[in-house]
């Protein structure tokens, strides 16, 4: 099945740049010119966003927050000419996945793509994490407290997946960045203090589950 592409961004030249190139890699692409029509156009259809930030009307961190708000995972890849640390920890604070700076390369673009994909399409799918209350179903990608499920994003449920698994083994940000965005360039320690952050308060009263130690990093209280 072709993976389907959904471009959100009010220069079109750059929506027919991207979607001319993303076609000869073999994927099938739709662009939408405001956060507005996408929201329109979105469907189960779709596995990605390249979402821009900066669109007259409704942003893209607000169309992020608004996906994310209403329980919809998809990845979303943001781009940008605002590249700042700050910039990149809001876009990922809204529920971003990866994070593109303008201008880019096409061969850059493509290969995020990839990346995002494959990293979403390879979560293990075998058993469910139980610890008291809390269940991680892995072949579900769900989080349910007691009788609640819990809406993640795939990078949440990625590194709450990757602690869950090794239980009081302690992840330095460094081994997380590795591990769930391998290496990206534009990936910094605090954004997985932010995704943290975002872990913790959907966990709730059990979010001392996942603990911190100064100077080390973060690990899975079982």
């Amino acid at each position: 099945m072709t993976t389907k592409i959904l471009i959100v961004d009010d220069d079109r030249n750059i929506c027919e740049i991207l979607e001319f190139n993303l076609r000869n890699e073999g994927f099938d692409v739709e662009y939408a010119y405001s956060a507005e029509e996408a929201l329109k156009k979105l469907s189960d259809e779709f596995s990605i966003i390249l979402l821009d930030v900066m669109m007259g009307g409704m942003s893209g961190y607000k169309m992020a927050e608004k996906l994310r708000e209403e329980g919809n995972q998809i990845p979303i890849i943001f781009l940008t000419a605002k590249d700042t640390e700050n910039d990149m920890l809001t876009g990922f604070s809204a529920g971003g996945d990866d994070y593109i700076s303008k201008p880019f390369s096409i061969k850059e673009v493509n290969a995020r793509v990839k990346a995002v994909i494959k990293r979403f399409t390879h979560l293990p799918k075998s058993d469910r994490l139980v610890f008291d209350h809390i269940v991680i179903d892995r072949k579900a990608k769900e989080l349910v407290i007691g009788d609640k499920r819990i809406a993640l994003t795939k990078t949440e449920f990625e590194i709450l997946v990757l602690l869950a698994e090794n239980p009081e083994r302690m992840f330095s940000r460094d081994n997380i960045i590795e591990l769930i965005w391998k290496k990206s360039p534009y990936v910094v320690e605090r954004t997985v203090d932010v995704h943290i952050t975002r872990i913790r308060k959907k966990l709730g009263e059990h979010a001392s589950i996942i603990a911190n130690r100064p100077g080390y990093g973060y690990k899975f209280n079982s």
